[in-house]
């Protein structure tokens, strides 16, 4: 037939919409197409153009990669043209048995998006096959004297065909003495009764021969015959006589061989050897499943019963009588169907990856669930295992989608292992799960990070050339091209013609290396704007700031300044450092106090510094003091001020101890004294009056002009002072003295723009100051002893 199949009126098709299912199961429109052909079509015919039929143009066949999904291979898919073409043997009795309706349904499938489509293939019947008699001749013995009327059960013929095709009618070949009647079976077949219509006479005539015609209704109709020997027998007056003319009996399909079916009853007026009976089946050769006791007429279980291969057997049974005579009867068995398959997760359209911007319920899968059991032993439900971001939609015909149901991230979950379970409504359910791992594609969904929101790093000045001075490192959790980061960079406060001789940044490792040597009297500092920048499509890409500032060994910070009431070798100081959280990284004059840097800051360097100095005079024994110096690294002073007010000097539990005592010791004193002025008062009462009580007179205080306590006798330091000193070029600093006595609250200010002194408390105790150095903040905290 080929390709000419539809011009000669083989093949039809329609396409036909489901409005009411796609509403409740699909959320976008899909099209059952269907197509009817007859069996037997040679490979290579055209069943339609399934391509037209789903509105696709040939020009998207390469991308839209249109397939079919069929357990068999009954057809393919042109990848050329789009038709559906045969591409195995379509036997339709072979496909379906004897069902009126043979169907093969399936699915197809596009790519690009991915989209299904359910398609329904009608395969006809032909009249392929003759009616066939299961023997070519059968003999039949009839005793001289049965009266008409009698009936006689002949052997069947078979016909695979369906309808009008099949085996339809028998007949017989005209004769005196015999007719022929059609009968129906329980399944619809017919069988053949021969009816005697006169009385024989064996003197008369022995035997007759008979033809027996099977015919079918095809075009052409097609038949076979067989040949009946009748023998007519002498002086046997009573046949065997069944108790029933059909027995019917139902079976589960578990039953087990050896289990007795039913046992038929028949009985013989006769005597002697004209009344013993024995049984048989017609067609002996065609009866496996069961197994007939001859002579007890019992039917037993042979071979195991399956419902989904056989649902009901129709036997004729024979018993013959020692004489001859003959009876028959008809045993229909129905198998009766239980849950003993497990239902089957089958896909029919499974992907290995799916990328992870795919959109909301968009298919991913085609599966559809199998159980050969009917009723309700073969209705299945199907769900999903696990929290996944998919869902199943049911479509129709035990044919299910999945769909994705959230957002995929595959720097989440790279991974999805999917588990379905099918589980039928029988008694007991059954049940069966079928997983499969669903991969997520990346895509460019992430912009690289830097490691740090910002950059500052501090270079000495006349560092070699091509010498690295810092290094910026950038993330990206995208996969490959699309999280493979090159650094470059887009902007600085330099001149773009002078930036590429200052330096230069490693696209591959993001490496800055300096170009040239730096001079700290002609750029002190400057800043770039870095960038890294994926190779996704589009490319992604993030901005860090990057300041260069330079600091070189020997830079002079604060200075610390101690006075000693005495004089000569007793007066003379010496600074030392007790302790330094970063050993090694500043220095302190031995004479003179200044704080400096021993080495160029580098970008480990913690942000705040602790350095605690101690202070000795050259008496014998010597006397000592001690500060801590709280030193803030920051570009401006209004960075660093934050941090300095925050600071709070550490208590000294020592000194809370001390002041503990002496207000102790103040208050015992003080309730002593109260205790002897009473007392004295009570005897001297007046004449010691006046000069008791002027002990509380205020002229007995006297006020200091100086700074310096005259009862100094311990080398502590009485002064309390502030420090802040403002770099912008040059290290300089501007002493201020104070002729008079400053209040608490009394500020001190610097117009000068190379520094400032801030009074900012007085105490005879502890001191604070603030030091604020261009590009670096140094906080100190005094407290002496």
């Amino acid at each position: 037939m080929g390709s000419g199949a539809g011009e000669r009126g083989w093949a039809e098709r329609w396409p036909v919409l489901f409005p009411f299912l796609l509403s409740l199961f699909c959320w976008a429109l899909s099209e059952q197409i269907r197509y009817r052909i007859p069996e037997e079509m040679p490979e290579g015919s055209v069943v339609g153009n399934l391509a037209k039929d789903l509105g696709l143009s040939v020009h998207e066949l390469p991308t839209r990669q249109l397939r079919i999904s069929l357990e068999k291979p009954y057809f393919t898919v042109s990848a050329k043209s789009g038709e559906l073409l045969v591409s195995s043997r379509l036997d339709r009795e072979q496909m379906c048995g004897k069902k009126s309706a043979c169907t093969l349904e399936f699915e197809a499938v596009a790519e690009n998006p991915l989209n299904f489509y359910h398609v329904s293939v009608d395969v006809e019947d032909i009249n392929d096959h003759t009616p066939k008699f299961t023997q070519t001749s059968f003999d039949l013995q009839i005793s001289e004297s049965t009266k008409p009327g009698a009936r006689f059960i002949l052997g069947s013929a078979h016909d695979g065909d369906i309808g009008t095709n099949s085996l339809q009618s028998y007949q017989l070949n005209p004769n005196d003495h015999f007719s022929l009647v059609n009968k129906d079976k329980l399944d619809g077949s017919k069988y053949p009764e021969l009816v005697l219509q006169t009385p024989l006479d064996r003197e008369e005539q022995k035997s007759y021969r008979l033809t027996l015609t099977a015919l079918d209704c095809g075009d052409p109709p097609l038949s076979s015959t067989a040949q009946i020997q009748v023998l007519v027998t002498d002086a046997n007056d009573n046949p065997p006589v069944f108790s029933q003319e059909l027995y019917k009996v139902g079976l589960p399909e578990n039953v087990l061989p050896g289990t007795t079916v039913l046992q038929v009853m028949a009985t013989d007026q006769d005597e002697g050897v004209n009344a013993q009976i024995t049984f048989s089946f017609t067609e002996a050769g065609q009866i496996t499943q069961f197994d007939l006791n001859a002579n007890t007429g019992e039917i037993t279980i042979l071979n195991t019963l399956d419902f989904e291969e056989v649902k009901e057997y129709s036997i004729v049974l024979e018993a013959r009588d020692g004489g001859g005579m003959i009876a028959q009867c008809t045993v229909e068995i129905e198998v009766q169907d239980i849950n003993d398959n497990f239902p089957e997760v089958v896909f029919q359209s499974l992907p290995d990856l799916i990328m992870e911007d795919t959109k909301l319920g968009t298919h991913v899968a085609l599966l559809k669930i199998r159980d050969k059991d009917s009723g309700h032993n073969g209705e299945v439900t199907c769900k999903l295992e696990g929290d996944v971001p998919f869902k199943i939609l049911s479509s129709s015909m035990n044919t299910y989608k999945l769909v994705t149901d959230a957002v995929l991230d595959r720097e989440q979950t790279t991974e999805y292992n999917v588990t379905i379970t099918a589980t039928d409504r029988g008694k007991p359910p059954l049940s069966s799960s079928s997983s499969f791992t669903l991969h997520i594609g990346d895509v460019n969904d992430n912009a690289p990070v830097f490691q740090q929101a910002s950059y500052v790093v501090h270079v000495a000045e006349n560092n070699p050339p091509g010498a690295s001075i810092a290094q910026v490192s950038a993330s990206d959790p995208d996969l490959g091209p699309n999280g493979r980061v090159s650094y470059s960079i887009v902007a600085s406060d330099l001149e773009p013609r002078a930036l590429a001789s200052y330096v230069s940044v490693s696209a591959q490792s993001g490496v800055v290396f300096a170009q040239r040597a730096f001079d700290h009297e002609q750029l002190r500092a400057f800043e770039l704007t870095l960038q890294a920048r994926d190779q996704g499509s589009p490319a992604l890409s993030a901005n860090v700031s990057l300041r260069v500032l330079w600091a070189t060994p020997g830079y002079l910070v604060t200075k610390v300044v101690a006075v000693d009431a005495d004089s000569g070798h007793n007066a003379w100081l010496s600074y030392h450092v007790l302790q330094a959280s970063e050993p090694g990284l500043f220095s302190l004059g031995l004479r003179t106090g200044e704080v400096r840097t021993a080495r160029a800051l580098g970008d480990r360097d913690a942000a705040r510094q602790r350095l605690l100095v101690a202070v000795r005079d050259g008496g014998q024994p010597p006397l000592s003091a001690t500060a801590t110096l709280l030193l803030v690294f920051a570009d401006s002073l209004q960075e660093a001020l934050p941090d300095v007010s925050e600071r709070q000097a550490p208590a000294d539990p020592q000194a809370e101890l001390q002041f503990y005592l002496v207000v102790a010791l103040a208050l015992i004193s003080v309730l002593f004294l109260l205790a002897v002025i009473l007392a004295v008062a009570l005897r001297l009462r007046r004449s010691s009056s006046s000069t008791t009580w002027g002990c509380f007179q205020t002229n007995v205080c006297s006020k200091t002009e100086s700074g310096v306590i005259s009862s100094y006798s311990e080398g502590t330091l009485p002064y309390s002072y502030n420090l802040c000193v403002a770099h912008t070029g040059k290290t300089e600093f501007n002493f201020l003295k104070c002729n008079e006595q400053l209040s608490s609250e009394q500020d001190i200010h610097s117009d000068d723009s190379s520094g400032a002194l801030f009074p900012l408390c007085k105490s005879s105790e502890s001191t604070s100051h603030t030091i604020s150095v261009s590009n670096h903040s140094v906080t100190g905290h005094f407290t002496n002893y």
